[in-house]
């Protein structure tokens, strides 16, 4: 299969089980995201891997940053949001920390962390490692990055789970070109 071919049927899989990707292949996943298009050179991506107990910490600090939001959540929701980090071996909290240039709108430096994130991903998918990139309202949560200790330029633009898929991995749907290009 071409690497065109292998590329093509990247999909986001939600059931992930252990064993986290190896020390070595997070680094080699990093390494393809910090090859995302940066103007400027600002580098502004920055990524926190969360494995083992890692996860529950994350998890308690989710669920003490959706209790300063909302004080009357219920148990019910705090215990769910709680375990949302364990839904995968690993989970890496990807961020921009977005840096005052005359060149460079903030626009732009999230685009760049989103690239990033895009290119992990496809490193994992090379590397035969499930994926799945979340956000919701724990990314927009500066209570949570106020306790991950982000400064306050710095910015969550996604949780990225990674783990072994399990259960069956249906293939991708590719829409049709026609809808998305106009050629002139």
């Amino acid at each position: 299969m071409s690497l065109i071919d292998k590329l093509l049927t990247r999909k986001s899989h939600n059931k992930l089980i252990a064993p986290a990707p190896t020390e070595e292949q997070v680094k080699q996943m990093i390494k393809l995201a910090l090859r995302a298009p940066d103007h400027a050179l600002l580098k502004p991506w920055r990524f926190r891997v969360f494995t083992g107990d890692g996860l529950v910490q994350l998890g308690e600090y989710f669920a003490k940053a959706s209790q300063i939001i909302d004080p009357d959540i219920g148990i019910k929701k705090i215990e769910k949001i709680k375990n949302k980090p364990l839904r995968a071996p690993m989970v890496i909290v990807a961020s921009v920390a977005i840096e005052p240039h005359p060149k460079v709108p903030e626009i732009e430096q999230y685009l760049s962390a989103g690239a990033s994130v895009q290119n992990l991903l496809m490193g994992a998918h090379l590397l035969n490692i499930g994926a799945m990139w979340r956000t919701g309202s724990l990314c927009f949560n500066r209570h949570l990055m106020e306790l991950l200790g982000y400064e306050s330029n710095e910015f969550i633009v996604g949780f990225i789970y990674l783990g072994h898929e399990d259960g069956e991995k249906r293939a991708p749907k590719h829409p049709e070109l026609a809808k998305f290009v106009d050629w002139k």
